[in-house]
């Protein structure tokens, strides 16, 4: 299996610096291609993988995705100035919820903006939502310019599903990736990810998987 397909995460409330270090040099060992962590642990991360080929990936908006989109723009700068080199930016989902799917494509292409060139991925959260509206929010991804579209938080009431995979492949832009998270945690979770399109693989099982 390549390894670079994982992002290594843990964005657990109560997790420490001590467990913040296990992870990078977890990352560090299965070359994983990032490790990904909440906004408030960017600056170690980034001290404790520099001159590595490990990417520093944060979220913005999460787990919830109900910020204004002023709040995510600002979290968003702040955690590339702290080092981060991938946004995962949670939709708002009520929005979604009320097919306001402009508001969506505006907020995505804020984030994007104020990413700066770094990589953005946009957590749906399929769970809540119905094909029609995970169709209708990966042409809003699309449109905004973002570069991934992401099945979950991993802190929804439920997580990466083929079919769902399969579904966001189908509608987004050619040169953009879909990312798989929430409860892959077995080599047949990972493959029936892969198989139905993710091109990256969120867990916090990483080092289990490999």
């Amino acid at each position: 299996m390549n390894n670079r397909l994982i992002d290594h995460t843990l964005l657990k409330a109560f997790a420490t610096s001590n467990d913040i270090k296990t992870l990078c040099a977890e990352a560090k060992e299965f070359h994983f291609k990032s490790v990904c962590v909440n906004p408030t642990y960017v600056s170690l991360v980034h001290s404790l993988l520099a001159g590595t080929d490990v990417e520093i990936c944060t979220v913005i908006g999460f787990p919830l995705g109900a910020s204004t989109t002023a709040t995510k723009v600002y979290e968003t700068k702040d955690a590339i100035k702290a080092g981060a080199t991938e946004i995962d930016m949670v939709i708002n989902i009520g929005k979604a919820k009320d097919h306001d799917f402009a508001y969506i494509e505006e907020e995505i292409k804020a984030v994007v903006k104020a990413a700066q060139g770094k990589l953005v991925k946009v957590i749906i959260e399929t769970c809540y939502l119905t094909d029609e509206e995970k169709i209708a929010v990966c042409e809003a991804a699309t449109r905004a310019k973002a570069n991934f579209v992401k099945t979950s938080t991993g802190f929804g009431s439920g997580g990466a599903v083929a079919s769902d995979v399969a579904l966001m492949k189908a509608h987004i832009g050619k040169n953009m990736g879909v990312k798989a998270s929430g409860g892959i945690r077995s080599k047949a979770d990972l493959e029936q990810m892969l198989k139905a399109g993710a091109t990256r693989i969120g867990a916090s099982s990483g080092k289990d998987l490999v």
